[in-house]
């Protein structure tokens, strides 16, 4: 453990500190056999004898002279006469086609054209290289800056940057024609464009799937680019439209026509006349072109009691 052993910690530069050469580890903690690469006495304990914590990516921990000779008589080793041990991680240069890897998994895109400008200029710890679409800032072909990170030691993050360009490709939804706010999108009223774009933090390109049967919220100009957030849900009524109407009055049920007299989607009331009567009723639309009104109305009646 490590207050029994009382070894002292050193952040230090990577010169200056006057200790020559360091231990180079990858693990957690710091065992006997890190120590015996410098200090043969020490494989004469059992390989995976814990000493100590491994020092954070970038930092040393030495081990002073009397640390040496309190591990020596701790361990039956001969005494030490002089001298220090330094320990550090394994650290690496963050490697471009790293980071352009990294960069298309997350785009979920192997095709992704990545141009790495600029990285981060300090060496890094071995680990997975994780770059997550929200920070991905927004840009329109000019280079940006993306953070990420170096998982090492299981989860722990070691914070990296990339200034890159990048170019996604994708296919675009293009309106043919003008396109009027309420108007069904039909097939015809589409083209597909091949392009290159720069990617979103969050939206994902629609499908023709999430565009065909919707209606614009507003006018759609021919040759613009067709979103899902410019478009809405038709409406299950529209205005004019000839309905089913079902009048229900306890176990009794009966159906007539009606005309709606506003367009509306599920679950919403409208007013609906009646043609015969030529008066007007509220009703509840259930589905495409059928409402629903409760009345107190007896099931020989014509329709709902005004």
């Amino acid at each position: 453990m490590m207050n029994p052993l009382r070894l002292s910690i050193t952040l230090l530069l990577a010169a200056g500190t006057g200790v020559c050469g360091c231990v180079s580890i990858e693990g957690e903690r710091i065992v006997a056999r890190d120590l015996a690469q410098a200090v043969p006495a020490f494989a004469a304990i059992p390989a995976d004898t814990a000493l100590g914590y491994a020092p954070a990516p970038g930092a040393r921990r030495i081990f002073h002279i009397n640390d040496l000779r309190r591990l020596a008589l701790r361990y039956n080793m001969p005494q030490p006469s002089d001298g220090e041990l330094c320990i550090e991680r394994v650290m690496e240069p963050l490697s471009p086609q790293r980071v352009i890897q990294a960069m298309q998994d997350t785009l979920g895109n192997a095709k992704a054209r990545v141009e790495v400008l600029e990285l981060s200029r300090y060496p890094v710890p071995h680990g997975q290289i994780r770059f997550v679409r929200s920070a991905l800032p927004p840009g329109g072909g000019a280079p940006v800056l993306w953070r990420g990170s170096v998982l090492y030691a299981g989860e722990r993050p070691f914070a990296i940057w990339a200034r890159v360009k990048i170019a996604v490709p994708s296919t675009r939804i293009v309106a043919v024609e003008s396109l009027p706010p309420g108007r069904r999108i039909e097939r015809e009223n589409l083209r597909l464009e091949e392009c290159e774009v720069f990617p979103s933090a969050r939206s994902i390109d629609p499908s023709l799937d999430q565009i065909l049967g919707r209606v614009p919220r507003r006018p759609i100009a021919a040759g613009a680019m067709i979103t899902v957030n410019l478009l809405d849900t038709p409406k299950e009524v529209e205005r004019g439209d000839t309905v089913e109407v079902q009048v229900r009055s306890g176990a009794a049920h009966l159906k007539l026509e009606g005309l709606a007299e506003s367009a509306g989607r599920r679950g919403e009331s409208i007013p609906v006349r009646n043609p015969i009567t030529n008066k007007s009723f509220s009703a509840r639309i259930v589905d495409k072109d059928r409402v629903v009104v409760t009345t107190r109305l007896s099931p020989s009646a014509k329709g709902p009691k005004e």
